[in-house]
């Protein structure tokens, strides 16, 4: 059943959707990532290190800048609103707290310190965007004489000006997937247990259910968290019905990136082990 957007101008509920696929896509690899460094930390703590660098690398170049933009382009117009002045208040409080974590998070001593800030992080960055998506977006949407559209333009302005400025050759490497963990796979053909390729465990790979996910951002969900699975290693997806779409989306978006295996075909539920190559 589709859902029902409300705004105020027909830009503004396609930019609202646009808005909720995008925040799924960050939460998606956030959730991805930190799985994956769940998983390794108590199996191979030199692994552990490379995910943990890699997790903190996606901190700084995609979820606070996110963060940042939001406050600069989007937050100062609900503020003004007398229902969301509180609201957005405490959102900015959130972003705080998630600039905290993410600081506990780069300076942890170990792997196992690191794995418990992260799982903090990808709690309350989830329950953040649930506001967002819930009352903030569905509210700027709504209002006449506010354009949701535009202040998420200029949201994403702001965005691309400060990747232009701070992406250096190693930035664009970890953008694409390829973070520090895969120079180990590459030199050493080892991927700490957490992939199928026979180096550990297949029951350690990370795994992410989506038969919770609304089905709205269900596969940018998905994209995310495939966006954090470096070369050599997998995820295994768990879905509530054979995903033949979204798999073909995966193939146009990466051709020829991932291999998948089904590991379960229902009836409740659907296993693939989804291998990038």
């Amino acid at each position: 059943m589709s859902v029902l957007t409300l705004a105020s101008h027909p830009r503004d509920a396609t930019a609202l959707e646009s808005a909720e696929a995008h925040h799924a896509r960050l939460a998606g690899e956030l959730a991805g990532r930190v799985k994956m460094l769940l998983t390794a930390v108590d199996r191979d703590p030199t692994a552990a290190e490379k995910i943990h660098t890699g997790l903190v690398a996606f901190c700084d170049r995609s979820l606070l800048p996110h963060a940042a933009a939001e406050e600069a382009a989007l937050y100062p117009a609900a503020h003004h609103m007398p229902e969301a002045r509180l609201l957005i208040e405490s959102l900015i409080g959130e972003h705080r707290c998630l600039t905290a974590l993410v600081d506990a998070l780069r300076a942890a001593p170990t792997p196992a310190g690191a794995a418990a800030d992260a799982r903090a992080l990808q709690v309350l960055f989830e329950e953040h965007l649930a506001k967002e998506n819930g009352l903030v977006l569905p509210l700027l949407a709504m209002t006449p004489g506010i354009s949701l559209a535009d202040l998420l333009a200029d949201m994403h302005h702001r965005l691309a000006n400060d990747s232009s400025d701070k992406n250096s050759p190693e930035d664009q490497h970890n953008e694409e997937g390829h973070d520090m963990y895969e120079a180990r796979i590459e030199e050493t053909g080892d991927c700490g247990g957490v992939c199928g390729c026979g180096g550990g465990e297949k029951a350690n790979e990370p795994e992410l259910d989506v038969r919770d996910v609304p089905h709205a951002v269900r596969h940018a969900t998905v994209f995310g968290a495939l966006d954090a699975v470096p070369a050599g290693t997998a995820m295994v997806l768990i879905a509530h019905h054979d995903p033949l779409p979204l798999l073909a989306q995966i193939e146009q978006r990466n051709p020829g990136a991932f291999s998948v295996e089904y590991l379960e075909r229902g009836p409740e539920a659907w296993r693939l082990r989804l291998s990038h190559r």
